[in-house]
């Protein structure tokens, strides 16, 4: 009951606003309904219908944050509209993140840990002082919680854990009632498996994942061209599951290139499928030169067409956001 009092407060709320932007005009059941609806969804970061985010995670040899941002800035002509930053599951929870621009969306992809670890209560107190540290930073923050649990290369995966995804489920809906309990409410829950599963397998599927609607406000996916995949192919089976009744980000990312001249052609698809795709609410982009033990570039300026293709899909009305 008392939840139930909580989410009709808050839709009650949500509703005054619309009517204030609407003067002199009565809005009918059906339609209040409809744009209720619309600007709930994505949560403490609303989905605008039309109006992609476009950001990146950062992280270019020989430059600092800032002056990779600053890089960035002068080729777009335009800030980053989220950047994406990665936390350990535990030994750091900042109280800030002023490298940030203000205008930007924080996305954080916090690790995760055995899913008993969390159903046990050993981890509640990690998990609020999370939660308050998040809070605190009052600004909208997508929160990626325990990304490609369907992959096998994470501790929090379904391949590491039994092979239940029941307790990555259960985990997760934890983790989210602390954050509730403690106030968190500028964090927006971004579940985001991988767009194929590892194994692929039938228990491993990514729908098996699923924490439900009232847990979830944007469903992320992450997706490279390793093998030449388009972007229809990487990202259209978790629109075609989820797209109609939540937003969608692109988390993570990037091309590489399969011979000269072949990231931009990539970059110009991604463009034109995030156009004609319209519960897609936001592209986060891989942006760097240091993959661990690998020579892959997923830099959009590794050369002069790349980088015009990224330009141009930046500054298009889709990724205004």
């Amino acid at each position: 009951m008392e939840n139930e009092q909580r989410d009709g407060l808050a839709r009650r709320r949500v509703l005054s606003l619309l009517t204030l932007t609407v003067p002199a005009v009565a809005l009918s059941g059906a339609v209040a309904g409809d744009a209720e609806a619309a600007a709930a969804r994505g949560g403490a970061v609303p989905f605008r219908k039309g109006k992609a985010l476009l950001g990146s995670y950062l992280s270019l040899r020989g430059r600092t944050f800032t002056e990779s941002l600053a890089l960035r800035r002068r080729q777009l002509g335009r800030e980053q509209r989220i950047v994406h930053r990665y936390y350990p599951w535990s030994g750091y929870a900042p109280l800030a993140e002023p490298e940030v621009p203000a205008s930007a969306v924080l996305m954080v992809s916090w690790d995760g840990t055995t899913h008993k670890r969390i159903t046990s209560g050993r981890s509640d107190k990690n998990i609020a002082l999370m939660a308050n540290r998040l809070a605190g930073m009052k600004r909208p923050i997508m929160l990626r919680w325990a990304w490609e649990m369907n992959g096998n290369w994470f501790a929090w995966d379904g391949a590491h854990n039994g092979k239940k995804p029941s307790g990555y489920i259960k985990s997760w809906r934890r983790i989210h009632r602390i954050f509730r309990d403690e106030g968190a409410t500028n964090v927006a829950w971004v579940w985001a498996p991988n767009w194929n599963s590892g194994p692929d397998v039938s228990w491993n599927r990514f729908e098996n994942y699923y924490p439900g609607d009232d847990y979830v406000d944007w469903v992320g996916v992450s997706g490279y061209n390793f093998s030449k995949e388009s972007p229809r192919t990487l990202f259209s089976p978790i629109v075609s599951a989820y797209g109609k009744r939540k937003p969608i980000v692109v988390a993570e990312t990037a091309a590489i290139g399969h011979g000269k001249g072949t990231k931009a052609p990539w970059i110009r698809k991604l463009s034109a499928y995030v156009k004609e795709t319209p519960s897609v609410g936001a592209v986060v982009w891989f942006d760097t030169d240091r993959q661990k033990g690998t020579s892959r570039d997923f830099r959009p300026d590794s050369d002069a067409e790349a980088l015009a293709a990224y330009r141009r899909m930046a500054r298009s009305a889709r990724f205004s956001g």
